[in-house]
Formats: structure tokens, C-alpha cells, sequence
């Protein structure tokens, strides 16, 4: 979890790949006026987010087996929305400063989140620093060590290989 550009989907899906488990993109279950709300530049509010959230939710609530979620998860009660729906649910918090989550949104391209967006995510941002089952990872560091830290957290003793070069 964490704000845009802080590498949630480029972590969840290489901790995927190493857990040998599924992975579930959470802007791929955004309804369209969110979609469209976001690509207008407008950010989303708290209505907004409840039934994409509750969507997650539902798809969490439906695997059997272990599965990897990248959601923004912004807020305290996004999170605990997200608990309620699977309470082993952990969370990694990729930490990262604004003017960075801006450099990287602002390079991507034919993505549906523009960089006029990156502001108001830290205003909604809630640190989940100090609730229970949340690990915080730096996304200035290396995928390899977040891998790591990951892996070492959730007590995995196989070596989880590094992630193809960019």
C-alpha cells in the first residue's frame, strides 16, 4: 500500500512471482467514473472509494489460498474496510517522499493516475505506522532488499530470488 508511483503494482507482482501466488491489481477493479474521475485529473473521495474497496474486499473474501493485493489503501478506514473483508490481511507500507511519487507518475505513460493527482494523495495518506500487521519499506530502496524485509516479516526462510532487471 501506499501513495501513487510508490512502486505498489512493480512489489506486489514481484512478490507474487517469489510466493508463487497470485497477484490482484487493484486499480483493475476502479468502476469507470472512478477511472474517468481519475484521468480527469479530479481525486477521488471517500464515496468514490467505498464500492472499489468493498470490490476488493469481495475478491479477497473468495481466494482460498494466499494472494497479493496492490491497493493505495490510504486511509485507516480503507484499511480496516479491507481487514473486515480477510482479518489475516497484512500490509506493506512503501514509504516514499512526494517529490519522488511525483518524478515517477509524472514518467509514466498511458496510465489512468496524472501527476496532478500526487498531491492529494499524501493529504489523504494515513500512515498505517504502529497498526498491527503492517510492515513500512522504504520505495527508495532496491526491490531485492523490499523483498527481503518482506520475506524475512512474514518468517519465509527460502532465499526469495531478485527481480529481473528493469
Amino acid at each position: 500500500m501506499g501513495v501513487a508511483g510508490c512502486g505498489k503494482s512493480s512489489l506486489t507482482r514481484h512478490l507474487a512471482e517469489r510466493l508463487g501466488c497470485e497477484m490482484l491489481e487493484g486499480d483493475d477493479y476502479h468502476p469507470a467514473a472512478n477511472q474517468e474521475k481519475m484521468r480527469s485529473g479530479i481525486p477521488l473521495e471517500d464515496a468514490d472509494r467505498e464500492p472499489w474497496l468493498r470490490a476488493l474486499g469481495e475478491q479477497l473474501a473468495l481466494r482460498q489460498s494466499r494472494v497479493v493485493l496492490a491497493c493505495s489503501s490510504l486511509k485507516r478506514k480503507y484499511r480496516d474496510l479491507l481487514r473486515a473483508a480477510n482479518p489475516a490481511l497484512r500490509f506493506v507500507y512503501i514509504e516514499i517522499d512526494i517529490e519522488t511519487a511525483a518524478q515517477r507518475v509524472g514518467g509514466r505513460s498511458a496510465h489512468l493516475f496524472p501527476i496532478t493527482l500526487v498531491e492529494s494523495q499524501f493529504a489523504a495518506l494515513e500512515s498505517p505506522v504502529g497498526e498491527s500487521g503492517v510492515l513500512r519499506v522504504s520505495g527508495l530502496q532496491p526491490a531485492q532488499e523490499q523483498l527481503d524485509a518482506i520475506a524475512a516479516w512474514l518468517g519465509i526462510t527460502r532465499h526469495m530470488a531478485a527481480p529481473p532487471a528493469p
